[in-house]
């Protein structure tokens, strides 16, 4: 029997079932080493919720690698997300701290406007950002700046330097990311590679015809990465989207068929994946400036 989803959609609610006061209506900051454990549930986010989970233990597994930082990992949860905790595992939350906000925190702040730059909310677990020692102190040191804010008394100025350090905390963790792209070498070998060997057997095969043409989401998905963490990595890796390379390959390929004198300028467009032969020559002609006929009698 499917255990009865839980939604977490108030700070107050979160607090007492972990045992703890709450100080502010839309936001908490908690020394997990001081709390009750989450109870074996299923629960949906109507939070964001950042864990820092500090780790006394061997390697961690990354994907289907290893990873060699070792002193903490940043887990993001964004409103609408579905955590399960299972019965059993005595792991699940080490010593750490959490900081928890109701989306009605930031908004009207700088912070609102930007809520959704921070793509990191929709990553997978798997996708989690490990730090270093030093990255672990500067989230802490941040995590209690927000806390000594929250035992003060609530004045017209509580909201302003609460937002203002939750954004600078996740500034931070968009620099630990761009970090982790770079140097996690052994996690992330031959995205690019897999990528673009992916898109090749997506167009010599009947995908095409079949699917339509790839998708960022279907991309990801065959790589076994969330969506953002893809798109994330691949714009650090080439400079251009996801879209934007995959769009890129879809003008390759329509560029060799065009070569192909046997067929026609709408067979070209259907092997493609498009729906429409009139969509595949505004497209063409948006990306390389004449229509793909043009091309053609050009070359």
């Amino acid at each position: 029997m499917e255990d009865k989803i839980v939604n977490l959609d108030q700070v107050a609610a979160y607090n007492a079932m972990r045992g703890m006061e709450t100080l502010h209506p839309l936001v908490t900051v908690l020394d997990l080493s001081k709390t009750r454990p989450m109870p074996a549930q299923t629960f949906n986010f109507g939070l964001y919720a950042v864990y820092l989970k500090e780790l006394n233990c061997g390697e961690i597994k990354y994907g289907r690698g290893h990873y060699d930082y070792q002193e903490g990992t940043l887990v993001f949860i964004g409103p609408g997300q579905v955590m399960r905790v299972e019965k059993g595992v005595k792991t699940f939350e080490p010593k750490g701290w959490a900081l928890l906000f109701h989306p009605d925190l930031i908004k009207g702040t700088s912070l609102g406007k930007h809520i959704h730059e921070y793509s990191f909310f929709s990553y997978e677990v798997h996708e989690a950002l490990h730090v270093s020692e030093k990255e672990r102190q500067i989230a802490i040191d941040c995590f209690a700046k927000i806390q000594f804010e929250l035992q003060q008394a609530i004045d017209k100025h509580s909201k302003t330097l609460i937002t203002s350090n939750i954004e600078l905390f996740l500034n931070y963790c968009t620099r630990f990311y761009d970090r982790q792209f770079i140097t996690r070498d052994q996690a992330h070998r031959g995205i690019l590679e897999r990528f673009e060997a992916l898109l090749n057997a997506y167009f010599t095969g009947k995908h095409p015809l079949d699917i339509g043409l790839p998708s960022v989401a279907y991309c990801a998905s065959a790589l076994n990465l969330s969506p953002n963490y893809f798109g994330d990595l691949i714009k650090k890796e080439t400079g251009k989207s996801a879209q934007e390379y995959i769009q890129g390959k879809i003008i390759d390929v329509a560029k060799e068929k065009i070569f192909n004198p046997d067929l026609s300028i709408s067979e070209i467009a259907y092997e493609l994946g498009f729906k429409y032969p009139q969509h595949f020559t505004r497209f063409f002609k948006q990306r390389v400036g004449v229509s793909p006929i043009e091309y053609r009698s050009e070359r």
